[in-house]
């Protein structure tokens, strides 16, 4: 066999395994397992799937909630030269149908009360994650006759889909290492945390970000099934946890939380926050009543691994609203329309160019070649970059708001309806109008009764009379994916066509 030196995602516990083999590296439900066991178990589980009959580069979708025998499945497909494709768990079987054939995937793995979602599939063979656990949790640990190198593909991560049929990222073993090392450094992760996971893993920011870079250092982690914030309080709080993340609408719930005052979150070091953009209030009120926690924002998207830039505690002082800058593998620049690199404080698309980047879109030639044209990744998020080198984001290209042949970014509007007390969600979108091309329209959830009166009014006094929304809607919640993104295409499209309540 061939002897290589490259280094692959599963390395990196196997080394764990070596320098602290006693550590426990997991918690979860009434189980806990050292960095020895863990690293044992990945090694039988990828046995377990390389005796189905799979090959090196066969895809495997796995189709299931946080669990130590998810994390095991991502792991023992790296072990096995086999690509992982996660899947959301809360897909419709149109969904599920097109990631599993769009990857052509070998095998299902799914939790037990996704079966009959399996079985719909047919003739896509599926094997229930409870026959990965038993076979990973005990016998002899096999040797593998597979050599794994670092430009083979680890995972194809599907985009979020939010506007288009979502496309599968092809990740390396490479790219994720890069990452991974960009994350410990940015966000200053360390073997002495304590940190909590409890967004899905099969969304590339708590899997990618934070619990494989600690697996990295050898800490001591804790997995929740689901971020349920009374949980999230009871055992931060039990456990004296130091490190967190969670998307905006998560921490927005941690904060409106009837538990949230009276929570011992003294031991909360580094609390971070990313996947969408967070309200300046929200976060304002945050840092306000967690003044001993560092907050960290960070920014990125699933193709880049997905870690892009950060921001730091320190950083927040003078700049709270920037999305910081780029972390240590990640170069980016802001363009223009036309490609040509704007200057300080002007809006463009951002760029970006790295080690960290997928190589592509699985089975799409086309839309790889338009996202990476001119050797640079395009992001579709329209950011500004100060003098310093720090960006903001301004909003994603798909949302901005073309209002009578202005434009305007939906963040602006949604933070000033944060800023009203009775606001405890907002959302700020385009709908057709007959007059203006797009109306700015409001969705909300209150925290308390107010009329949409008094909300535009409350935007009116604060931005300029074209940023005011035509229509604010009210509703007892906004549409999210698992890991908290918000859907706005859901919102558009119950939103299209209808005239009511415009305020003109």
């Amino acid at each position: 066999m061939e002897l290589t030196h490259a280094s692959t995602v599963p390395d990196i516990l196997r080394r764990s395994a070596a320098r602290v083999p006693d550590r426990v590296a997991l918690h979860f439900a009434d189980r806990h397992w050292t960095y020895r066991e863990l690293d044992d178990a990945v090694t039988r589980a990828a046995g377990w799937l390389l005796a189905r009959g799979l090959r090196p580069g066969d895809r495997v979708a796995a189709l299931g909630r946080n669990s130590d025998t998810y994390l095991i499945l991502f792991l023992a497909c790296g072990r096995a030269g086999l690509v992982h494709v996660p899947v959301n768990y809360n897909a419709t079987q149109d969904e599920l149908r097109y990631f599993t054939s769009q990857s052509g995937s070998s095998l299902l793995l799914h939790d037990t009360e996704y079966a009959p979602a399996a079985a719909a599939l047919a003739p896509l063979p599926a094997a229930d994650l409870a026959e990965l656990h038993a076979a990973a949790s005990a016998g002899p640990v096999p040797v593998l006759e597979v050599q794994v190198r670092d430009t083979d593909l680890v995972q194809l991560l599907y985009t979020s889909g939010t506007t288009a049929a979502p496309k599968g990222a092809m990740m390396t073993h490479r790219a994720l290492l890069h990452e991974y090392l960009s994350a410990v450094v940015a966000l200053d992760l360390t073997e002495r945390d304590r940190p909590l996971h409890a967004l899905p893993l099969y969304h590339s920011g708590q899997l990618h970000v934070f619990l494989l870079p600690y697996l990295l250092l050898g800490a001591e982690n804790h997995l929740l099934a689901a971020p349920d914030p009374a949980e999230l309080l009871a055992r931060l709080e039990r456990h004296r946890l130091t490190s967190f993340f969670a998307p905006p609408t998560v921490w927005t719930a941690i904060a409106a939380h009837p538990d949230f005052a009276a929570a011992g979150l003294g031991a909360l070091a580094k609390a971070y926050y990313g996947a969408s953009i967070m309200p300046a209030p929200v976060l304002a009120r945050l840092r306000e009543a967690l003044p001993g926690t560092g907050f960290y924002n960070a920014f990125g998207q699933s193709e880049v691994g997905p870690l892009t830039t950060v921001l730091r505690p320190e950083e927040h002082v003078e700049r709270p609203h920037s999305a910081g800058r780029p972390v240590l593998f990640v170069e980016v620049k802001v363009v223009d329309e036309a490609g040509a690199e704007v200057g300080p404080d002007q809006v463009g698309e951002v760029l970006y160019r790295s080690p960290q980047l997928c190589t592509g879109y699985w089975d799409k030639p086309e839309e790889s070649a338009a996202a990476f044209e001119g050797d640079w990744f395009h992001s579709g998020d329209l950011v500004r970059r100060d003098a310093a080198g720090y960006l903001y984001v301004v909003d994603r290209l798909k949302d901005v708001i073309n209002t009578g042949g202005v434009l305007v970014a939906s963040r602006e509007v949604e933070d000033v309806l944060y800023a009203h007390p009775a606001v405890a969600e907002a959302a700020v979108i385009g709908t057709p109008h007959p007059r203006w091309i797009e109306a700015v329209t409001a969705v909300v959830v209150l925290r308390e009764p107010v009329g949409a009166a008094e909300l535009i009014a409350w935007v009116r006094e604060r931005l300029p009379a074209y940023k005011t929304p035509k229509a604010v809607h009210f509703a007892p919640a906004l549409p999210k994916n698992a890991s908290g993104k918000l859907l706005k295409r859901e919102l558009r499209e119950r939103l299209t066509g209808s005239a009511a309540g415009w305020q003109d």
